[in-house]
């Protein structure tokens, strides 16, 4: 079973239900979520920005997340899995089809990145006191 194009062996573990996605996502310091679109696309935001998109009702599971532009591009070469962001700005976001046999421990790095990716962009006061931030 060959889901992407490296040529990584990495176990293949799937990812079964949106709860897993929630409670991951959730876990992070001040994560909210909503439903701002419709009644079934699933936001998570921290401190009201977005960082993870998902279409609960959809038959296969996906994800919509942040990334850093040159990475996206070199994650949609090199997995079949990841995708220009559906409906979102094509140069900073992927869509990942979970159903695709997603290894877990990549799909939790690609959440902690965009999830990173946003909270870098808020004011540092809030980088500070809320998430104990201290860098630059």
């Amino acid at each position: 079973m060959d889901y992407g194009k490296s040529s990584t062996k990495i176990a293949i573990i799937f990812l079964m239900d949106i709860e897993e996605l929630r409670n991951y996502c959730l876990a992070k310091k001040c994560v909210t979520e909503e439903f701002p679109f419709d009644e079934v696309t699933l936001v998570f935001k921290v401190y009201g920005k977005m960082f993870a998109l998902c279409n609960i009702a959809e038959e296969i599971l996906s994800v919509n997340l942040k990334c850093e532009p040159s990475k996206a591009l070199t994650l949609r070469e090199e997995y079949d899995f990841v995708l220009p962001g559906y409906h979102m700005n094509k140069k900073h976001w992927n869509t990942i089809i979970l159903k695709a046999g997603i290894p877990k421990k990549l799909l939790w790095q690609w959440i902690d990145d965009s999830y990173d990716l946003v909270v870098a962009q808020l004011p540092k006061k809030v980088k500070t006191e809320i998430l104990g931030y201290t860098g630059s």
